[in-house]
């Protein structure tokens, strides 16, 4: 099991977010954006901030670090290390099953993730037999081929909506490559709020903004 950060908002939480950093950063990266994103009248949540493997990383000259994945090369066709996403996809299922044992089941559990995390948790979403309240991918890509992204897919992931969001300016992965992911998971019959910004490879207010409408959203269907 991954070692997490955990912040609770409230006593006896109904509900989780699972919420996986990019590559070098670790679970403390995003623990700060709990107090600007949860809002008053939500229900008591848990927020769980795992930290990845530390691993080498080829494009870095092999340097180890905090990593969902290996990445072997800048063309996104070949970035991503399949073996490393599904080792991190069955990371992030253990998580899941940790919830549902501490009484929040997969149906109150929202997936997000930025950049790599962000890429883990679309591998992870489309994999899912049982639906997720919801999956946030931030500032990332889709990191398998979209033909094997919809051969692994499971008929009834797609009922989990997403919220995509992304950097106009992104110089680290690319905002084609955002619209690329939206594009095929609408394809793939996702219901996909997606977002652009005036920013690079980071997060806005306004993006925390519009990602607390979404949430809102949830919590006010669950």
């Amino acid at each position: 099991m991954l070692e997490t950060v955990e912040h609770q908002t409230g006593p006896d939480p109904q509900w989780a977010v699972l919420w996986l950093h990019g590559l070098g950063a670790d679970g403390h990266d995003f623990a700060p954006i709990v107090p600007e994103l949860v809002r008053a009248g939500w229900p008591p949540l848990r927020f769980v901030f795992p930290h990845a493997p530390v691993r080498p990383v080829t494009i870095n000259g092999g340097m180890r670090m905090r990593a969902w994945y290996d990445i072997r090369d800048l063309d996104l066709a070949h970035r991503a290390d399949l073996a490393g996403v599904d080792a991190s996809v069955a990371e992030v299922e253990a998580l899941i099953a940790r919830e549902a044992a501490r009484g929040i089941p997969p149906q109150r559990l929202l997936l997000a993730g930025f950049s790599q995390g962000g890429a883990i948790t679309l591998a992870a979403g489309l994999a899912r037999r049982q639906p997720l309240a919801g999956l946030v991918a931030l500032s990332t890509y889709l990191p398998l081929p979209a033909e094997t992204a919809r051969q692994r897919m499971q008929p009834e992931a797609s009922a989990q909506p997403v919220f995509l969001a992304h950097g106009r300016l992104d110089p680290v992965v690319p905002f084609a490559a955002g619209e690329a992911a939206a594009a095929a998971l609408r394809r793939f019959g996702f219901g996909v709020d997606w977002h652009a910004y005036p920013m690079q490879h980071a997060v806005c207010a306004e993006e925390i903004a519009d990602l607390g409408d979404w949430l809102q959203a949830r919590f006010a269907r669950g």
